[in-house]
């Protein structure tokens, strides 16, 4: 997943669940407000990752229906596809939707100054290459912690040796016999 789909994922969620918890009077939404929102979601491409989901729904539905009825291909393949693009119309429910909450969430305000900063190419830049980014960190975090440990390992060590009384040194192995000389 990439961090723009990860950032969108999280932000819708985030929304839903400050939603689902917003008293039902502060439900009105202020048309500027509402504005504001879809320009925000446009900006951030918050339901492009939902872009194919009525062709999915097509595809599968063609499947199913052309496995039972084999003999209707022509047909079914041309209803199914009229039908999905009779239901195209609603995908703006989605948009809709998705400013609504949104708008629940951020004031308009923010939602200007989100909508100003993925409309810019800094925003677009980050959504397209942020994951990028994203990944390389990851990848430096890990490094750092593999270093952290092992250098606080060592320097709990030498504290450690520091403090507690030095053990004898092990004893030595006894030293081979010698043995006698067979030309002696």
């Amino acid at each position: 997943m990439t961090m723009a789909a990860a950032l969108r994922r999280s932000t819708a969620a985030i929304a839903t669940i400050l939603v689902l918890a917003l008293p039902a009077g502060a439900q009105e939404i202020a048309d500027s407000h509402l504005k504001a929102a879809r320009a925000a979601v446009s900006a951030l491409g918050s339901t492009a990752e939902f872009d194919d989901i009525l062709p999915q729904v097509a595809q599968s539905l063609k499947t199913e229906m052309i496995n039972r009825n084999p003999n209707m291909v022509q047909v079914i393949s041309q209803t199914v596809d009229q039908k999905a693009l009779e239901l195209a119309s609603r995908r703006g429910d989605l948009e809709k939707e998705a400013a609504t909450i949104y708008a629940k969430v951020f004031n308009e305000q923010e939602l200007n100054e989100i909508a100003a900063f993925y409309s810019g190419a800094a925003g677009k830049k980050l959504l397209q290459d942020g994951n990028i980014a994203f990944r390389e960190v990851t990848q430096a975090a890990a490094i750092w912690q593999r270093g952290i440990a092992r250098d606080l390992a060592q320097q709990v060590g030498e504290e450690l040796n520091k403090t507690q009384p030095q053990a004898a040194p092990a004893a030595q192995p006894p030293a081979p016999a010698a043995q006698p000389n067979a030309n002696q």
